[in-house]
């Protein structure tokens, strides 16, 4: 009799063990739907949110097989698949909307690290002398001019043996609202810009229908979209162009590390201004995947492009690359890491080519 109780009670004690562990796999199940429920509803929001903003933008649709790259080794090829690479392009049209032509006033390669999320960005000088397309050599801007975002890309990838497919566009007012949104940044402005600027915000705000007042020269002086947009288009004070590239892309980088600190409504109404200014080939998906990571960006070195380069007055003011081919080999270095690229005959043929009609 002691041992059938004994028996039992060990039963009792064990099946009541066995029920409590169920009770606790059923706990666990219970906090894993949950969670995997919510995950699910922040997921599918922020798609349908982004849908929500996405046919406000402009879209090109480009196909990937259609845009035409160089003959790469396989050696390139693989280095630059460890970055995304989007070409961005600055629209002076004074008119709002319009993305498929016009000199692209600023030309930009952002390139991301997928793997450490830091950004790095090249500006292509817009005068820069370079096959646009189908053996004609002018200034690179004039490609967009002429076939817009697609026939720019492929410039870019002809001359740069890049195999860039994606784009953005940023029209000239969409700069102003979107600083004004993120309340302004700080910029260091020297005696020689200060003129010029205040000369370019009268300019602006005529554009714009704005009313922004002319600023003096400081460190670290709070502006607003106009005199910081004003303060991007500055070429001529010492350093012409290639001053103004690097104030552009000074320009972006404020505004990047300002927008990181932005609440999510001030990201709501940042979206909703300057969508509408903007044109992608990107596909909601991808803006998405940006979107997502984008906490996790950091901004890394930027620079102009072509490093080593030639002003000659004497064919309109153009930026002759000195020379194509070695430019080239250091942008890979530089945006990709890749010490051992090789250029592409096409690039050799079009250094060759340049050199020859520039005489550089």
């Amino acid at each position: 009799m002691e041992r059938d109780t004994r028996g039992q009670a060990r039963g009792r004690n064990a099946g009541g063990k066995k029920r409590r562990l169920s009770r606790r796999r059923r706990q666990r199940r219970k906090v894993i739907l949950t969670v995997t429920a919510v995950f699910l509803v922040l997921v599918f929001g922020a798609v349908a949110f982004l849908w929500s903003k996405y046919d406000r933008m402009g879209q090109v649709l480009i196909s990937e097989k259609d845009v035409k790259v160089n003959d790469l080794t396989p050696e390139t090829e693989e280095a630059m698949k460890g970055y995304l690479s989007i070409a961005v392009f600055g629209l002076d049209n004074r008119s709002t909307g319009n993305f498929e032509s016009g000199n692209s006033d600023a030309i930009m390669i952002a390139s991301i690290n997928r793997e450490t999320s830091e950004v790095k960005m090249v500006s292509v000088y817009r005068d820069t002398y370079l096959d646009i397309g189908e053996g004609s050599f002018h200034k690179a801007n004039s490609a967009y001019a002429n076939g817009g975002p697609k026939q720019a890309i492929e410039m870019l990838n002809k001359n740069l043996d890049l195999t860039i497919t994606d784009y953005v566009s940023v029209d000239f007012s969409s700069l102003v609202e979107a600083i004004d949104l993120l309340g302004g940044i700080e910029l260091d402005i020297t005696e020689d810009e200060v003129g010029y600027m205040n000369d370019y915000i009268d300019t602006t705000n005529q554009i714009t229908g704005h009313g922004s007042g002319h600023v003096s020269a400081g460190t670290g002086v709070h502006v607003d979209g106009v005199q910081a947009t004003a303060y991007s288009r500055i070429r001529y004070t010492e350093g012409w162009d290639y001053k103004r590239t690097e104030r552009q892309r000074t320009v972006v980088m404020k505004m990047f590390e300002k927008a990181k600190q932005c609440d999510l409504l001030t990201l709501n109404n940042l979206l909703d201004e300057i969508l509408p200014q903007i044109s992608t080939s990107l596909s909601a998906t991808e803006l998405l995947g940006l979107a997502k990571d984008a906490a996790a960006y950091s901004m890394g070195e930027n620079a102009g492009f072509p490093f080593e380069k030639e002003s000659i007055a004497s064919m309109g003011y153009i930026v002759a690359p000195v020379d194509l081919e070695s430019n080239v080999v250091q942008l890979h270095q530089f945006l990709y890491a890749n010490e051992a690229y090789t250029p592409s005959q096409t690039v050799k043929d079009l250094s060759a080519a340049i050199r020859a009609k520039t005489g550089v």
